[in-house]
């Protein structure tokens, strides 16, 4: 009932197709990642240079613009990527088909780490957003974020369609309240009614800018390009043509997203805007531009949510990326099952524990987990334009044309890998820990599925074996209703049939009892008592089913172990019995040459 109210009533899978998306409804579920990003991306520049001086902030304009160089190129290479590879995976196919194995497991791993960093960063700059409207919910960050985590978990598990429907408002608003900013804010400065206060004019020499500064702050605003890779994961999600479709949609968000990042850079540099603790550098522009009023409060509510709603990207990508490894036997095959909505569903419910697992880990700090987000992404990045470098070099026509934004985009991008490895190692050095160990998960996975299917594979002649009978041991506690069918039920497919009983010993009195009762019942079969000195039957049972099976193989018999349980009417009333029978499954399960079964008596009230 309660799982029907939060998640809706189960989808039949014929209506897949109805819960494919437009340009319109996908730009808002997949872009939300890239567009949320422009309330830190500015923000992360600023840090690094007025950690040196409030006059470096004039330097955010050239780092805008290499920004913007690396957004274009990466633009570019994806859409190539969506064409290339219609049916989705992104980074993790492009790289493990032309790079190998081993560079689509660490692409495909520094993507699922990614998409968690990214519902992480998201919902932490959501809730920094909420408590500078509100500052008096500055104590409680962390609680906030893991609460947008749920409450998106919730809305992902309720399908596709409608987490699109419920992202187009966030998504639009914010759209249209930055997009009135910029234009109202450039207005003002062409019109003289805002004059310049910059910390410095460009140009200005600002003693001890290096070159490892300004590395560093592109780096870090480099940031503002996570998500430009989640349409290209998503592309089965469209609607026919998909690939097209897919492509427009990544071409209207990076018009956008760039449009944004370069309004954003510029306006904090003609206001002179320095970051200030516990109020964004979006929300001071915000408040220059609009002032104190309505428009101020709907840029932080709508900053807010999108920041919040962003998360949204990650719980679209990571089940597709997790669905595409576990299809090639790198992960579970649970994260293939849809759920009641056709979605995946493990994957959106790991996704948002990883993701609370972070918070709780970096307290909800945004500045901390950029670094990781950064790396996390932009390997990825490097990996397929390499990748489809080398894919159009193989298929050899006008290949170096094709592959120029690929070349720019993978050089740029083992630049920033390079520059986050010199400069920020203190701040991403779990990210070489956290790797190696993904890889190692990932192949003892695919070790097991690769023995499991060499086991169960038949072989040329299959060798059928004809056994002499079969030995039906029936677990019995006391006498009743449910030990009564269980036994009528082991008599007509058993040739031998034992009742075995557990006594401890300071109930030999009831052992007596129930034997003379059993006895009454049942005098043709045979009543085998084991005592438990340590008040456990599980041990008892396993030692003696296991003596049985070992004289029964001997005479070429099967050995059936049948466990009686009751079910009770209503489901919360299991929680009332003890759960020997499912104990004893977990025990037995292990156990060569037993065929376990289960006798259930189900009760009426």
């Amino acid at each position: 009932m309660l799982k029907r109210l939060l998640v809706g009533k189960p989808l039949k899978s014929a209506e897949n197709d109805g819960q494919k998306l437009n340009r319109f409804a996908a730009l808002a579920l997949l872009s939300s990642d890239a567009l949320s990003s422009i309330a830190y991306g500015t923000e992360q520049i600023v840090v690094v240079l007025v950690a040196l001086s409030s006059a470096a902030i004039w330097y955010s304009l050239p780092i805008a613009a290499f920004v913007i160089i690396l957004l274009v190129s990466l633009t570019l290479s994806y859409r190539q990527i969506i064409h290339a590879y219609p049916h989705g995976g992104g980074a993790y196919v492009v790289s493990s088909e032309n790079l190998g194995k081993n560079a689509g497991l660490i692409a495909g791993g520094s993507l699922l780490v990614d998409y968690m960093l990214t519902v992480a960063v998201s919902v932490s700059a959501g809730a920094e957003a909420i408590i500078s409207a509100i500052p008096a919910l500055s104590a409680h960050q962390v609680a906030i974020s893991v609460f947008i985590v749920l409450l998106i978990m919730m809305m992902n598990l309720r399908g596709l369609r409608e987490s699109a429907s419920f992202l187009m408002v966030p998504v639009y608003t914010f759209i249209s309240v930055i997009t009135l900013l910029i234009i109202y804010g450039l207005f003002q400065i062409l019109t003289g009614h805002a004059p310049f206060h910059a910390t410095a004019a460009i140009g200005t020499a600002v003693p001890g800018v290096t070159v490892a500064l300004i590395l560093r702050a592109f780096s870090s605003g480099s940031s503002s390009l996570t998500g430009v890779e989640a349409i290209s994961n998503a592309v089965p999600f469209f609607k026919r043509p998909r690939a097209k479709n897919a492509s427009s949609t990544l071409a209207m968000m990076a018009t956008i997203l760039g449009f944004f990042f370069v309004g954003i850079t510029f306006i904090n540099y003609w206001y002179g805007i320095v970051p200030e603790a516990e109020v964004t550098v979006l929300s001071q522009i915000g408040k220059a531009v609009f002032g104190s009023g309505f428009m101020f409060y709907l840029l932080q509510f709508s900053t807010a949510l999108i920041l919040a709603v962003a998360a949204n990207t990650g719980f679209s990508a990571f089940p597709v990326l997790a669905y595409n490894l576990s299809k090639d036997k790198f992960m579970p095959h649970m994260y293939q099952d849809r759920g009641d909505r056709l979605g995946y569903s493990n994957g959106i419910i790991t996704l948002a524990l990883g993701s609370i697992v972070l918070l709780f880990i970096f307290q909800g700090s945004t500045e901390r987990l950029i670094p990781l987000y950064s790396i996390g992404v932009f390997t990825p990045f490097a990996l397929s334009q390499t990748g489809m470098v080398i894919k159009w070099k193989r298929e050899g026509e006008k290949w170096f044309r094709k592959s120029i934004a690929n070349i720019s985009g993978a050089f740029i991008s083992y630049a920033i890998i390079a520059i986050l490895f010199v400069y920020r190692l203190a701040d991403i050095w779990p990210y070489f820990i956290i790797m190696p160990i993904l890889l190692f998960i990932f192949y003892k996975i695919n070790d097991h599925y690769k023995n499991v299917a060499e086991q169960l594979r038949l072989a040329p002649e299959v060798e059928l074996h004809d056994y002499a009978g079969n030995t039906v041991i029936v677990l019995v506690g006391n006498v009743t209703q449910v030990n009564i069918g269980a036994l009528n039920y082991a008599r007509s497919i058993g040739d031998y049939v034992v009742a075995m009983h557990v006594s401890l010993d300071e109930d030999l009195k009831k052992e007596q009892e129930i034997e003379r009762e059993f006895k009454q019942h049942f005098p043709d079969v045979r009543f085998s008592v084991v005592h438990s000195s340590y008040r456990s039957i599980e041990t008892p049972i396993v030692r003696y089913v296991e003596r049985v099976s070992n004289r029964a193989s001997q005479q070429n018999y099967t050995t059936t172990v049948l466990i009686p349980q009751f079910v009770p009417n209503k489901r919360w009333q299991n929680i009332l019995h003890n759960q020997t029978s499912l104990r004893l499954r977990l025990r037995l399960a292990t156990r060569k040459n037993i065929i376990l079964a289960i006798y259930s008596y189900n009760l009426e009230k």
